[in-house]
């Protein structure tokens, strides 16, 4: 063969296209008409599914904002849109409990809370993340097996620890149990810990640094997303928690919100005046920073479980 027969390198893609294109018009010919058809309506069906599933969950609170704003007479008549539209519950409710003591002592709990099981629960999961001991494994074991323990079982003696301290009462025994972390965010950070590279940590300490400066100047940093879904699940837990107010909490004035609907619902709900309009009130007052909360931190919260879940 000549340098003349050779064929030209610039010709060869144009050459492959012209091969390429007739089967591929082949194969759209021999595709199913209806396959466009069908995937068409299986995302309007998923659309529609997802859309039913969302009012489920969506139609409790709605139907109790528009019972907060309906008078007493009227709270049970399943209209979402109020027949007889009021302000008067809002107003009243501040005047028949002390909500914004409530809420001050329950925002004074709740992040009281929620930064001491963050920055105890990271340290401990650093410690079984970074540092290699002897029964490392069988310890973190010991942690993990804390949860299969039910609430009810350590109950007891955890009352009679803070009743010897002499804080039954108190708001202490609220949060100051969080002081010692929790198994499963000790659990979740961890895991986020582990699919770090060491590299950086050595690095880091090769260029002097120290264990606390390695732990707080760049290992949390790193690990921002999982430390705001560990902030965000416990402040929810501890702004909602009923049983420990109920079993620590006696004075009215140091109840948290929880707590005061609880006495709330006895005084207005039943065997009370039944004025339920200043129950779903104070229960719309006491949702409403959750949802803000949650909607704040909803891309955070997202990237942290999405995070968290493809490391380790």
């Amino acid at each position: 063969m000549t340098a003349t027969d050779t064929p030209s390198p610039r010709l060869l893609p144009d050459t492959a296209l012209a091969q390429i294109e007739p089967v591929a018009s082949k194969l759209d010919d021999a595709a199913p008409p209806g396959r466009e058809v069908r995937s068409r309506a299986l995302r309007w069906l998923l659309y529609l599914t997802l859309t039913a599933v969302t009012l489920v969950f969506v139609y409790p609170f709605v139907w109790l904002v528009s019972a907060s704003f309906k008078p007493r007479g009227e709270v049970f008549d399943n209209r979402l849109i109020p027949q007889t539209f009021t302000f008067d519950n809002y107003i009243r409710v501040w005047h028949e409990a002390p909500m914004a003591l409530w809420l001050f002592n329950t925002l004074l709990v709740t992040v009281l809370a929620t930064v001491a099981v963050t920055v105890s629960s990271s340290m401990v999961a650093w410690g079984f993340s970074y540092f290699r001991f002897r029964g490392r494994d069988a310890l973190f074991g010991v942690v993990l097996a804390t949860m299969m323990l039910p609430g009810a079982v350590t109950m007891i003696p955890v009352f009679l620890i803070w009743d010897a301290l002499g804080q039954v009462g108190n708001l202490t025994p609220l949060w100051a149990g969080n002081l010692f972390g929790s198994a499963f965010y000790i659990f979740l950070l961890r895991q986020f810990f582990l699919g770090l590279p060491r590299d950086i940590f050595e690095a880091a300490k090769i260029d002097g640094a120290n264990q606390w400066q390695v732990f707080f100047r760049i290992a949390l940093p790193l690990t921002r997303p999982a430390l705001i879904v560990t902030a965000l699940f416990e402040f929810q837990a501890a702004w909602t928690d009923l049983m420990r107010p109920l079993i620590y909490l006696r004075d009215s004035e140091k109840f948290t919100v929880p707590r005061g609907l609880k006495s709330l619902l006895d005084q207005f709900g039943f065997g009370g005046e039944w004025h339920w309009e200043i129950i779903v009130t104070a229960s719309v007052i006491t949702t409403l920073p959750m949802i803000v909360l949650f909607f704040l931190g909803q891309r955070h919260f997202v990237q942290g479980i999405a995070t968290t879940g493809s490391k380790g």
